[in-house]
């Protein structure tokens, strides 16, 4: 009974290995993050909307500016912290295996220490300039898309 059970358990093991591996899973992980950070803050975007709806009517375009860049910087952050929350169990992964790699090794526990520091500062910035640059990309991408929406609902308006 007790070997069926542990069968059943390496199978379905195999069977979530297979599935966590495949990029489909974390592109649709990213994408439900995503989505619940996006609805998390669906008052910010609403506020911001309703603020270019209040300011449109003035005489320049710079009300859509404004509210193009604040809806760039909500979507940028909110796409940096999707993927941060999913980056942070892969980046732990390979720190530990930096880590236990150098003790393996044969270095001196002092020295591990040394320059596990040295890594943990190393994958941090790496990853920080990456969510920057993809932060900054969505950031950029939204803006000019809401900007051109707001200045076409502007134009049509007036």
């Amino acid at each position: 009974m007790a070997d069926k059970e542990e069968q059943e358990t390496v199978t379905s093991y195999k069977l979530f290995l297979r599935v966590i591996s495949k990029r489909r899973t974390w592109v649709c992980l990213f994408l439900v993050v995503y989505a619940i950070l996006l609805s998390s803050s669906w008052n910010s975007l609403n506020s911001i909307v309703d603020w270019y709806g209040e300011n449109h009517k003035t005489s320049s375009g710079w009300p859509a500016v404004y509210a193009s860049v604040l809806l760039g910087a909500v979507f940028g952050v909110l796409s940096m912290a999707a993927a941060l929350f999913i980056a942070v169990p892969a980046i732990v992964v390979i720190w530990i295996s930096v880590v236990v790699s150098m003790a393996f090794a044969g270095k001196s526990r002092r020295r591990v220490v040394v320059e596990g520091r040295k890594v943990t500062k190393e994958i941090a910035g790496f990853v920080f300039r990456v969510l920057l640059k993809e932060g900054n990309f969505v950031a950029l991408l939204c803006a000019l898309l809401a900007y051109f929406v707001f200045f076409n609902s502007y134009s049509s308006s007036s």
